[in-house]
């Protein structure tokens, strides 16, 4: 490095204003210690800008226009058909990303002792980073780097164009066929929204079924939802490739049934992500990463370099808000609280936010059994559950595995209405230790989703 630029030393530097960072940044703060957040784009990491906000707003837009559309079976009467003006719903989805954008630059603004710089950190030493030409020093370190979309090298991906979850969000019109390249949450979740604001759809997935890591018929009632809108799904795409058309990109998919090519207006792919690591100089700090770039990390995220931390997408230890939102919180609790907090004491938990979504907690059955668990399975489908039924949206189930000789509660899935919020009374009993009795004798709420849930674990099989 120059010895002619200029140095200045905090107490702290975190790396990246995603989830993790500003949290932490205040905590830090509020003990005392200077700190310099360095974020080379936007704040708010990959929630705010390109995931969970914009991308939950687009599915509220979805499905206002899917409601409307039955209108009729709850006995409303609406005048004309349904349109959606794209436009409109774009700027809306942005305006949720402004607005929390906005309040983080405020929060951090306001936060003694913090300041935000813009630009590309890289490291240069174990202890110092190089930004904008000059050199911050700080003996701890945190990475809040995230991830993005992975591009795979199918036949012919660099000679047509194509969107990826960023930049379909910039899409103010509709598309005529979109065509979604993978088949897990990602993708579908884009491919039910715009089927529902009227285009054309259909998902390729090269695996046997969509959503590979849950239990085969969770996997096959998604599937059924789907199919049920109109969304056309082509499982076992062992030969995805891409050409120019006419009107737009014919897709390879040589499936054992059906054409062997699909063409579309659009085309998204949503086949996985990778880490934002491979241009911080991780190297020079003596941080080591594994074969696909996660930046390695012990139980507390501590990093292979002595005071350098990793936390978020980054770290391979989990790739949502919420785990990212935890490791912030691990960390804190370790440096400043004197509370030995780790990564392996919390549940693997996530949804997949099609309509009905899907909630899920722990294990699945399969992976339960493959373990060497002896399992008992509870399951009822949402047509037998009254919120459901007065609702009148009964697709979906719920499914409770528990371990037969401990009566620990190993993990759930509810697919259905309200599956995304009920599936937390699961959550904390498992993370009280609780056995599924303690929660089976709980009296809920009626009439609710999550009051069948004792009624699940009754049932026990």
């Amino acid at each position: 490095m120059s010895p002619q630029l200029q140095q200045r030393a905090f107490d702290a530097i975190v790396i990246g204003a995603g989830q993790a960072g500003p949290a932490l940044a205040g905590r830090l703060s509020a003990a005392g210690r200077t700190v310099a957040i360095v974020e080379r784009k936007f704040l708010g990491g990959t929630c705010v800008n390109t995931g969970c906000m914009p991308t939950k707003a687009l599915v509220a837009s979805a499905r206002t226009a899917h409601v409307a559309r039955r209108a009729a079976d709850y006995g409303v009467v609406l005048q004309g058909p349904v349109a959606v003006d794209m436009a409109k719903v774009a700027a809306r989805a942005h305006a949720v990303t402004l607005n929390a954008r906005n309040g983080l630059e405020a929060w951090i603004g306001g936060m003694k002792g913090v300041e935000l710089i813009r630009g590309q950190a890289r490291f240069t030493g174990p202890h110092e980073i190089e930004v904008n030409g000059e050199r911050l020093t700080a003996p701890q370190i945190f990475v809040n780097v995230g991830g993005r979309a992975v591009v795979p090298d199918f036949p012919g991906v660099h000679d047509v164009s194509w969107l990826n979850n960023t930049s379909i969000l910039e899409l103010d019109v509709l598309p005529e066929h979109l065509v979604v390249v993978g088949g897990s949450y990602i993708g579908l979740e884009f491919a039910q929204m715009y089927r529902r604001f009227g285009a054309k759809v259909t998902v390729v997935e090269k695996g046997p079924r969509l959503i590979g890591r849950e239990d085969e018929e969770v996997s096959d009632a998604v599937r059924d939802i789907l199919e049920g809108e109109g969304i056309t799904v082509r499982t076992g795409a062992e030969c995805i490739s891409f050409k120019p058309h006419p009107d737009g990109v014919e897709v390879g998919v040589d499936c054992k049934s059906g054409d062997p090519t699909v063409v579309g207006s659009h085309v998204l792919l949503a086949v996985g992500r990778r880490p934002n690591t491979d241009d911080l100089g991780l190297d020079a700090a003596g941080v080591a990463v594994d074969a696909r770039g996660y930046i390695a990390v012990d139980d507390q995220l501590r990093t292979s370099a002595e005071g350098v931390w990793a936390l978020g997408d980054c770290n391979g230890k989990g790739a949502f808000t919420h785990t990212s939102w935890n490791d912030y919180e691990i960390v804190a609790a370790n440096l400043l609280d004197n509370d030995p907090r780790r990564v392996s004491d919390r549940i693997e938990t996530y949804a997949l936010f099609i309509d009905p979504p899907l909630g899920r907690c722990g294990m699945t059955e399969a992976a339960a059994r493959a373990a060497g668990h002896n399992v008992r399975v509870g399951k009822r489908p949402m047509s037998r559950v009254g919120r459901a039924v007065e609702k009148g949206e009964t697709q979906g189930f719920m499914k409770v595995v528990v371990d037969a000789k401990t009566d620990a509660i190993l993990g759930a899935a509810i697919l259905g209405v309200e599956g995304d919020e009920a599936i937390h009374a699961i959550l904390d009993t498992m993370a009280a230790k609780q056995p599924y009795t303690t929660l089976m004798r709980t009296v809920h709420i009626h009439p609710t989703v999550a009051e069948l849930i004792p009624t699940v674990l009754g049932e026990l099989k």
